[in-house]
């Protein structure tokens, strides 16, 4: 389907209902899809979650041989989706060319707090091209937050014409059904029962996905971070927004029955504990936030350098607040630790900070509520894609189609006149 129409809500979404193995030449192709399509989409899938990789490291990947693996590279090229530059030599003999993700080629990733929406342009090799925020002085509704994504993306036109966009992938803190974008819950948001993936493929003329964030963090740091090569991981950050949940399992996303699983905010901490938006007493979010920190320590809100100076520079009331938290998350980590059994818990957000301040505080506490035989082996680590961890998840959402179907490619954009290109600017 062309990437300027919007396209129909497919159930099955990777993401949440139906999850893709980590070895992408054990994956299936869309249903009635020829072989070559389904080998040109498993190459290009292999470069662009590992790439960049020699054509030689190809042909062992997807043990085809050394004349259809140039083939596909070949067809990739044409299609403008990567890029071949020649390799070093490690001996004696030619090298074997190395063969890299477009740049060029984007996703559009959104997402959306409580206290502002980013629109953001990830290339195909993972790196954010141009990223602009729009900050709100009050919850954005889920019409506010079509209008501050359309409107973004308007003022965004002479910077991507330089760029062949594909898909739009929207990070929402709540619970999301996958097949069609409907927000069932978001409760720091506001929203309940609104949908969101419709109205934006309406007002942006692109394909939009739409999933929880925590579940996009948890991808994003499996394939590209804290989690690369892990089976089982645990991701939870910490926000604006409360603390969200994603588990990976057996390589797989963990999405239960309607994508709803691993809202480990939600989990019970704490007897007599403060009242969650939720409606219960007691849950990880509300007993470790990042409002109590920053009520704390009085630094802004997203600055997470100063916050983690501020904790660092310590005081009695400081240390108290962090005691009261390390206690919740060693509780919440318990329980996740207990159900999924993974190797890694990635946390992000200010609880990566909390884990930078007082790491070994939180491990021990860990360990001394959980049974030996299942956190003896778990690492317990910070994200490694800190900020930009949720925008590269919900770029997985925008460029699912083209891994699916690379001749999908939108078509290459005319090279512009030099004296007229617009410069790549961050906005912060």
């Amino acid at each position: 389907m062309p990437p300027d129409v919007p396209r129909e809500p497919v159930p099955g979404d990777p993401v949440a209902r139906e999850p893709v193995p980590r070895d992408p030449v054990a994956r299936e192709s869309a249903p009635g899809a020829d072989r070559p399509r389904r080998n040109t989409a498993r190459v290009l899938r292999i470069v662009h979650e590992d790439g960049p990789l020699t054509r030689a490291d190809l042909t062992r990947r997807t043990g085809l041989n050394r004349s259809t693996t140039l083939a596909l590279v070949g067809e990739l090229v044409d299609l403008g989706l990567v890029r071949e530059s020649e390799g070093a030599a490690p001996g004696v003999g030619r090298p074997s060319p190395v063969v890299r993700a477009s740049p060029d080629v984007v996703a559009v990733a959104v997402t959306v707090e409580i206290d502002a929406v980013t629109v953001a342009l990830v290339g195909l090799d993972g790196s954010i091209r141009h990223r602009v925020t729009e900050h709100t002085d009050h919850r954005p509704g889920a019409a506010d937050a079509v209008r501050i994504v359309a409107g973004l993306l308007d003022g965004l036109q002479d910077v991507m014409r330089s760029f062949r966009t594909v898909g739009i992938g929207v990070s929402i803190p709540g619970t999301v059904r996958v097949e069609d974008g409907l927000v069932r819950y978001a409760p720091h948001l506001g929203w309940r029962d609104e949908p969101f993936a419709g109205p934006l493929a309406v007002a942006t003329g692109r394909p939009v996905r739409v999933a929880n964030d925590a579940n996009l963090g948890a991808r994003a740091e499996h394939l590209y971070g804290s989690g690369r090569g892990v089976r089982d991981l645990v991701y939870l950050n910490g926000g604006a927004s409360g603390i969200g949940g994603g588990v990976i399992s057996a390589d797989r996303p963990l999405s239960g029955a309607d994508g709803y699983a691993g809202e480990l905010g939600h989990t019970f901490v704490a007897d007599n504990g403060i009242r969650c938006h939720c409606g219960a007493f007691g849950c990880l979010e509300t007993e470790a936030s990042r409002a109590a920190l920053v009520a704390v320590t009085g630094v802004d809100a997203d600055d997470l350098p100063a916050l983690a100076a501020a904790l660092d520079a310590g005081g009695p009331e400081v240390e108290r607040v962090v005691d009261r938290q390390v206690a919740a998350l060693a509780t919440g980590l318990r329980n996740a630790i207990h159900t999924v059994n993974p190797e890694v818990v990635v946390l992000g957000g200010f609880l990566g900070v909390l884990l930078g301040h007082v790491g070994d505080r939180i491990v021990t506490a860990v360990r001394a509520q959980s049974m030996a035989a299942m956190a003896d082996r778990v690492r317990i680590v910070p994200t490694a894609l800190g900020a930009d961890v949720l925008l590269r998840g919900a770029a997985e959402l925008g460029f699912r189609d083209l891994l699916d179907d690379p001749t999908l490619a939108p078509a290459p954009t005319p090279t512009p006149d030099p004296t007229s290109t617009s410069q790549e600017a961050t906005t912060p």
